[in-house]
Order: structure tokens, then C-alpha cells, then sequence
């Protein structure tokens, strides 16, 4: 039940998969291997903790079967179907639609799965038939409700380690911090900081779980990151050993963090958004004392229903104006949120599309190119004009991270995006008063090496554009990357074996998110293994595209995304 097509693509279809069809037995096609990987990743809140409500008209179950039915759908289910079943990415699974269906109906999806991307959790071996009837006897039930998150909550958690006033007056340590690197070890519960320079660890950091971001202050010294369980870490790099001086929880799961960049606020204010509850908070840039929350549940932009789950997804910091960019996924709305008052709090809400992702700004700043995902369309959002420029089709579930901006030898300055569901990687013209007739439109679309690609990467400083596939099944596009050459876009890409350069021996060995160095001459790219797998980080020499570096030591478990200070703070990507 991760995936987003399960009781509405038919009755003719479910009796045929029922009657033991060719199409029903077939497993999950390939092609929706790296969406389905990528959206039902387990949430983190606690199964145990969410208020039950049995529906009268739903089949029967024991305390027992229920606990095992909520432990399975939010390890398996809520991040395409939403906690609430009300709907993400995922169809809605609320009992208005699931009692009309039917136990045997939803056993027959569970169990085979569907061509449109429902995995087959039955023919798969994922889920037992006793489990899968549970499952469909518990969908006709009402959801549990996980507990609310404000801020009482928030203060009990807060903790200030190391006061402002007795941590370090000035940078401490020898470190060329514009060319330190934050890198997550996602299951470790911690970020690495490395040397770029040395290509040494300076510290090994405790954070929350599965770090989804780094940020970092205005002034270069502070790194704030977030795991997937709402925690939030403050990092202080001017210590002689970075580490950290304040933390909180500021919910239940999470996904971003942000910090002002406006003249005037440099780290003044940091932001925090949610996925459960669905909020986001202001806090205190030098503490993480929380000052601010505000709900995002609302309306859609589109069918104009009330959303009581709608997630914060990316937030970015304006250059404009002292204001937080916050993406609001399943109303489909941009926030823009202007900390210049906090007690009188302005948000400007523009409608762009459905389940708003990720995204970052193109080349001058101004404009925030952002991927409503399941939509396949990118919404382009004027910050100094605080307005919708256009929403922009694109190839299938478009996941830029920040994207890429470069140059393009014909339309000018352009801003690209890799896909998860195809292999496209879409260019878009992003120069409104040079190139007019290309603006906001795709001006190419490149041809990569298949779909699960999460990141895109060149710099300022590069004739190379870099595209990964971590989520791709086939091993031989998810443990190597693509290169296009910048120059001359018509050529084929080149393919770099970055797993086989790490030299690892067993494993999935997934390479994931290039980042460059500050210089522009370094790429490094996570090999990314399981827990008790031996990974790496694989360094590439950007004007040769040969190795240069690989870096392994024990406590790198299962690195992912990795942020450069420098990089990071001047939105260069």
C-alpha cells in the first residue's frame, strides 16, 4: 500500500485480477520500483501512540489484529496514503470507500497490486494471507489518529546545551570551514563533518534519525539539521570540535529546516516544517527556542476540499524579502512566510499544484522553481513579486532536490530536473528578460539512463552536469551515474562506475547525491549500503572525470545526502 493507484482503477479490473488473470499474477513491474521505494519509506511515528476508533459496520477484529495492522500501514502504507488514509500521494483509503469495496476486493489489491504501481505485496512474498486480511479488514476501519505536537510539547523537549554566551567569541579550530561537508548517516541516527581538504572526519555527530537536510547559517557558523522524527540539532562550527550546542523536537516526522537570509536577520530565525502534525515553527536561530507554530491543514488548490494532513514538504529562505518559502504537499500551496513580525504574522498563499515536493532557485535567486511531483509539473514562484509565474509540464514524478542551473550554448541561462517514474531529465529556461521566448518552458529534454534519480548536480565552476539513479532496480544504473557534457548537451552522456570505484564488496551499493566541493573541481557521491554493509564516499576529479579520492572508515554507515558549508549556504547548485 505505498504507492498511489489501489481501489480506483476499476471493478472490471479487480474481478479480473480475482479470477486469476496473466496481468494479476505478474509482479510489480520495474519501471515503479524506484517510486514505490522512494514514497513508502516507513514514518516514524509511533503506531502505539495514535487513538483508535472501531467502525461499527467494518468486519470484525481483535486488540491484537488491529496493533499488527497499524504497525504495517505506517511502516508500509502512510507515506503514499497519508496517516489519516485521507490521501498523499496514495488514493484515499477512508471506510466512506473502503467498506463499499469490500474485504475480498481489498484483499485481491493487497495481494496482487496493480500495473498502475500498487505493489503486490502478496505474490511478493512482503505480506503473509493472514496479514493481508487483516490489512483489508483494518482498512474499513476509521484511521487511528496520532497525538497533536505544539508548543508545550516542543519546550519539553528543547534543550540548550551550550548557551550563546558561553560558546566560542571566535572560530576556534584551523578547519577551511567553506569547504566542510555535513554528510547524513542516515540509520546511524547522525551527520559525519568531513574535511574537504583533508578528506578527513573532524566529528561524528548525534542527531535524530535518518537526517533528511543540513543548513546552514547566514554567517557560515551554524548547521542545523533534521531526521525524519522531527529533530532538529543545532551544530556549532566555530567549536574546536564541532558539535552540538542546542536541540528540539518540534513534532512526531519532519522533513526540513531553514534558516533567515535576508539583510538584517542573518541567523536570526530558524524554520522547521512538518509532516505530522502538519505545522511548521519558528524558532530562534541561535537556541531553537520555538516562538511560532502555524497549522497548514486547509483547502486544496484545485478541488478546493478540506485537507486535514496537507505536509510540509521544501522551505527556502528568500533573498527578496524576510521571508520562509514553505511548500504545503497536499493542498497543493507555496507559502510565503514573513518573519519581519512574528506577532503579527503575514502569509502570502499561492496556489501552484498537488503535492508540492522539493525545489531551489535558479541562477539570480529570485525564482523558486519547485516540483509538485505527482502532478509532473514544476511551479515557478516569483519571490520579489511574492506570485505564481507558471506551472510547467514535465516528464514523471520530477525529484530535483535543488535542481541544477547552467548555461545552455543556445537558450541561456537554465534550471533541470531528473525524474523518479522515467529516465527524461527536463531543462527549462529560466532567463525572462534575455531569452523572453524561453523563459519557463522546456527547452530540452535529455535523455538519462532510467528512472530513480533523486538528485542533479552541476556548479557555476563545471561543464558537467551529473544525474544519479539510486532507486533505479536495475544495479548497474543505481551504482553508477550519468555525465552530460554542458558544451555540447547532444552528445551521449558518459557513465561513471562510482560503486565499483569505491571498491566495496557486497551490498546494493546504491550511489546517491552528487555535491561539489566549494572549488567546483570535486564531486562526491554517497556509496550508500546497508547498515551492517561497508559504504563510501567516492570522489571524482570534475575536469577528468576520474577518481580521485575514496574515503571509508567504520562509522560512515549508510551515508547519503552530503551538503558543502560553502555550496549550501550560497544556494549554488
Amino acid at each position: 500500500m505505498k504507492r498511489s493507484t489501489i481501489l480506483l482503477t476499476g471493478a472490471a479490473f479487480a474481478l479480473s485480477m480475482a479470477a486469476g488473470s496473466v496481468l494479476a499474477a505478474e509482479k510489480h513491474p520495474s519501471g515503479s520500483s524506484s517510486e514505490m521505494k522512494y514514497e513508502g519509506a516507513p514514518t516514524t511515528i509511533n503506531p502505539e501512540a495514535a487513538k483508535e476508533a472501531m467502525h461499527p459496520k467494518a468486519p470484525p477484529m481483535t486488540p491484537e489484529e488491529f496493533k499488527l495492522a497499524k504497525k504495517i500501514f505506517f511502516q508500509r502504507c502512510a507515506g503514499c496514503h497519508g496517516v489519516l488514509r485521507k490521501g498523499a500521494t496514495g488514493k484515499p483509503l477512508t471506510p466512506d470507500i473502503t467498506l463499499k469495496r469490500g474485504t475480498e476486493y481489498l484483499k485481491t489489491f493487497i495481494t496482487y497490486g496493480s500495473p498502475a504501481g500498487m505493489p503486490n505485496w502478496g505474490t511478493s512474498g512482503e505480506l503473509s494471507e493472514k496479514e493481508i486480511d487483516i490489512m483489508a479488514r483494518y482498512l474499513q476501519h476509521e484511521p487511528p489518529v496520532p497525538p497533536e505536537y505544539g508548543m508545550k510539547e516542543m519546550k519539553a523537549s528543547w534543550k540548550v546545551i551550550i548557551p550563546p554566551e558561553k560558546r566560542p567569541k571566535k572560530k576556534m579550530n584551523r578547519y577551511n570551514l567553506d569547504n566542510l561537508f555535513s554528510v547524513t548517516l542516515r540509520d546511524a541516527g547522525q551527520v559525519a563533518l568531513i574535511d574537504g581538504d583533508t578528506k578527513k572526519i573532524i566529528n561524528v555527530v548525534n542527531t535524530g534519525y535518518a537526517v533528511h537536510i543540513s543548513r546552514l547559517s547566514t554567517s557560515g557558523r551554524y548547521l542545523y539539521v533534521i531526521g525524519r522524527d522531527a529533530k532538529v540539532n543545532l551544530i556549532d562550527l566555530w567549536m574546536k570540535k564541532p558539535d552540538n550546542v542546542a536541540e528540539i523536537k518540534v513534532g512526531l516526522e519532519a522533513r526540513s529546516v531553514e534558516t533567515s537570509k535576508y539583510k538584517g536577520y542573518e541567523d536570526k530565525y530558524a524554520i522547521a516544517g512538518t509532516y505530522w502534525p502538519p505545522q511548521f515553527v519558528v524558532m530562534k536561530g541561535d537556541t531553537l527556542e520555538p516562538l511560532k507554530i502555524v497549522s497548514t491543514r486547509g483547502m486544496t488548490v484545485d478541488t478546493q476540499e478540506y485537507h486535514p494532513e496537507p505536509r510540509v514538504a521544501a522551505i527556502v529562505a528568500s533573498h527578496e524579502h524576510p521571508e520562509f518559502i514553505v511548500n504545503v504537499k497536499e493542498t497543493g500551496k507555496v507559502y510565503m512566510v514573513n518573519y519581519s513580525d512574528l506577532d503579527n504574522l503575514k502569509v502570502t498563499m499561492i496556489d501552484a499544484a498537488r503535492f508540492l515536493h522539493d525545489g531551489g532557485w535558479d541562477s539570480t535567486h529570485r525564482y523558486f522553481l519547485t516540483a509538485a511531483n505527482k502532478s509532473n509539473k514544476i511551479a515557478v514562484v516569483d519571490s520579489k513579486e511574492d506570485k505564481l509565474v507558471k506551472l510547467i509540464e514535465v516528464g514523471k514524478i520530477p525529484h530535483p532536490g535543488r535542481g541544477a542551473n547552467f548555461r545552455d550554448p543556445k537558450y541561456g541561462p537554465v534550471w533541470a530536473t531528473s525524474h523518479l517514474g522515467d529516465n527524461t531529465i527536463a531543462v527549462i529556461g529560466t532567463d525572462p528578460k534575455g531569452h523572453k521566448k524561453y523563459a519557463w518552458k522546456v527547452v530540452r529534454t535529455l535523455q538519462g539512463q532510467g528512472g530513480g534519480s533523486l538528485f542533479i548536480k552541476t556548479h557555476p565552476k563545471s561543464r558537467h552536469l551529473y544525474v544519479d539513479t539510486p532507486l533505479n532496480p536495475d544495479p548497474n544504473q543505481s551504482q553508477s551515474v550519468a555525465v552530460f557534457d554542458l558544451k555540447n548537451l547532444d552528445k551521449p552522456y558518459k557513465v561513471l562506475p562510482i560503486a565499483k570505484w569505491a571498491g566495496l564488496k557486497e551490498g546494493p551499493r546504491r550511489v546517491v547525491q552528487p555535491e561539489f566541493n566549494k572549488k567546483g573541481d570535486e564531486v562526491w557521491f554517497s556509496v550508500w549500503n546497508g547498515k551492517k554493509q561497508e559504504s563510501a564516499i567516492v570522489i571524482v576529479d570534475d575536469k577528468t572525470l576520474k577518481l580521485k579520492a575514496v574515503i571509508k572508515d567504520k562509522r560512515l554507515v549508510t551515508p547519503t545526502g552530503k551538503f558543502n558549508v560553502y555550496n549550501t549556504m550560497h544556494d549554488i547548485y
